[in-house]
């Protein structure tokens, strides 16, 4: 509620604004002594508290049909002219700033000085025309271009020039910030924001301050200030281009200091996390809400993505292989230790959701990194049963895709690593790994279909069943076939093949006996798909890769196993009719 009422406030302020400036261009449009009168065409004058709804419609008509004209028109020429003028101004102080010194018109100083004054009297004076001869859009945006220029101007007196100390660059920077954070809020000015804080993020790279630390804090000063209005303000663009701003200069930044101050990158690596999470949910966190914007969680994705990849591939670089390893899994068991504090605290269910799920899926990266083989499985295996529990204790239907994703991921390992499908033609590398996998998603599978919440899982839980019988058949048809193959590749031999055959007829016509007795229908349908498969494979591959007695003690089997269910099949549910 708190968000909504948020919401329509900022609203209304902005539709109080427009009609603030449509009552000054009605006062400045010197209405005749007439203009108290309502006249309809072909109609006599008269007063306006006579006049009747006809008259105003009739009145109103050719407003209306104006109307897009005159709301074009009063865009192109109050907002998209005063924001290309601040633009251009920025850049004129630019390239005012960097102008080469052989040209031998004035002095690095002197350029600095001027820089500084121009923007001064610029800020004023934006400062005069906003609060004394109404609220323009060219105001606004003299103010922010103004902003911009001292932050540019500043940055080159520190780092290009160096004319001042960077500590009162710094210092001048702050107060830069600080003012155009202020006005952005109380003004609720997207000029400014855009124009003055944006093009501060940007000065660094504009002036050429080049990579040093210093030029690196002028840029976070810049991004404080954006954080601080989004703070106050829930604009979804200006967390976007703070974040495409500032990140290619930290990024270049880190490429250029990581091999001489490894832990000054990552305290840098944190602060930066820490204010692209505020500048995402800073807002949220102010005003709770009932649901999270798409731009908050696309940012916080990103981040988290940005920052452990950074710190692992600086990390490993310098050749710390566990601490980068340590460093993705920290920063997930902080994204979700913050969305499980978020679920007791101010912050919204939605909120806590999405920093827990930000911190699952670094989990996830984090294990593969730290881990391997079957212990890889069972990591991403328990999780898997974590969050199905997660999900049944809370009804949160996200935490039930998460423990999919992660069994999944397990059963993705498993026929890729330790069991792949090749494993029935010549047998695996290491059997008990094999083995340990296999019962491990088994496990898995069977423990979220019988912990997945009752609504919703109608369809999943049949499909979790029919995966622990899937790996409960795969996991003996592997054994045989890796304890009689040969061990050569190009020729494992013709027993496993033919056990393979016998094993899947007499697991398919237990299944289908089993069904019958106990009018199981998905046991009877699982034991007819099996037999089919091993009918499949006998009339497939048996009978063009086997030797003659093998191929006849093949089909055989296969035939007395058929010709058995075919009549238990008709016996049995007869009787169960």
């Amino acid at each position: 509620m708190g968000d909504d009422r948020a919401e329509r406030l900022e609203r209304l302020e902005e539709e109080v604004d427009e009609l603030l400036r449509r009552v000054a261009r009605l006062e400045a449009a010197s209405p005749s002594p007439g203009a108290g009168r309502t006249q309809t065409v072909g109609a006599p004058l008269r007063p306006a508290a006579e006049a009747t709804p006809a008259d105003f419609q009739t009145a109103d008509r050719p407003l209306e049909r104006g109307r897009s004209q005159l709301d074009l028109e009063d865009l192109l020429g109050g907002r998209v002219l005063g924001w290309v003028g601040g633009s251009a101004i920025v850049l004129g102080a630019v390239f005012f700033l960097v102008m080469a010194v052989g040209r031998g018109w004035i002095d690095e100083p002197t350029r600095v000085v001027l820089a500084f004054l121009g923007s001064t009297l610029l800020f004023g004076a934006g400062l005069y025309l906003y609060e004394r001869k109404g609220q323009t859009q060219a105001a606004l945006a003299a103010v922010a271009s103004a902003i911009a220029a001292l932050y540019a101007s500043v940055t080159a007196a520190t780092q290009l020039y160096d004319l001042i100390a960077p500590a009162l660059g710094l210092a001048v920077a702050v107060v830069i910030g600080a003012a155009a954070t202020a006005i952005a809020v109380r003004w609720n000015s997207r000029v400014v924001a855009g124009v003055g804080i944006v093009g501060a993020l940007l000065a660094p790279v504009l002036v050429d301050a080049g990579t040093s630390t210093v030029a690196l804090a002028f840029m976070a000063i810049a991004l404080c200030s954006s954080v601080g209005v989004l703070l106050g303000r829930r604009w979804d663009w200006l967390a976007g281009a703070a974040f495409i701003a500032s990140v290619p200069q930290l990024v270049y930044w880190i490429a250029e200091t990581y091999e001489d101050g490894l832990g000054q990158v990552l305290v840098v690596l944190t602060l930066f996390w820490l204010l692209y999470v505020v500048a995402a949910i800073g807002y949220e966190l102010r005003v709770p809400v009932r649901t999270l914007r798409a731009s908050s969680a696309a940012l916080l994705l990103a981040n988290a993505v940005l920052i452990s990849a950074a710190g692992y591939v600086v990390l490993h670089e310098r050749h710390h292989a566990d601490a980068a390893t340590a460093w993705v899994i920290t920063l997930a068991l902080v994204h979700v230790a913050l969305g499980v504090f978020g679920f007791r605290g101010r912050m919204s269910n939605e909120i806590g959701s999405l920093l827990a799920a930000v911190g699952i899926g670094l989990s996830a990266i984090g294990l593969a990194l730290a881990l391997s083989g079957p212990a890889l499985v069972v990591g991403w295996s328990v999780e898997a049963v974590v969050l199905a529990w997660v999900a049944r204790r809370t009804d949160e239907r996200r935490a039930v895709a998460g423990a999919a994703l992660f069994l999944v991921l397990a059963v993705a390992h498993v026929l890729v690593v330790e069991a792949p499908p090749e494993a029935l033609l010549v047998g695996v590398d290491s059997l008990p790994q094999a083995l340990v996998g296999i019962a491990v998603v088994a496990l898995a599978a069977l423990g979220i279909s019988v912990l997945l919440p009752p609504a919703g899982s109608a369809w999943a839980r049949p499909l979790l069943q029919g995966l622990v019988a899937v790996a409960l058949v795969y996991l003996p048809s592997v054994a045989i076939v890796d304890a009689w193959t040969t061990g050569d590749a190009s020729d494992p031999g013709q027993t496993p093949q033919l056990l393979l055959s016998a094993l899947w007829g007499v697991i398919g016509f237990c299944a289908l006996v089993g069904g019958l007795v106990r009018d199981e229908r998905r046991l009877r349908l699982g034991g007819l798909i099996l037999l089919a498969i091993a009918v499949a494979k006998v009339f497939l591959f048996d009978l063009t890769t086997l030797e003659s007695i093998y191929r006849v003690l093949s089909f055989i089997a296969l035939g007395m196993l058929l010709l058995s269910a075919a009549f238990a099949y008709q016996r049995l549910r007869r009787t169960v009719e």
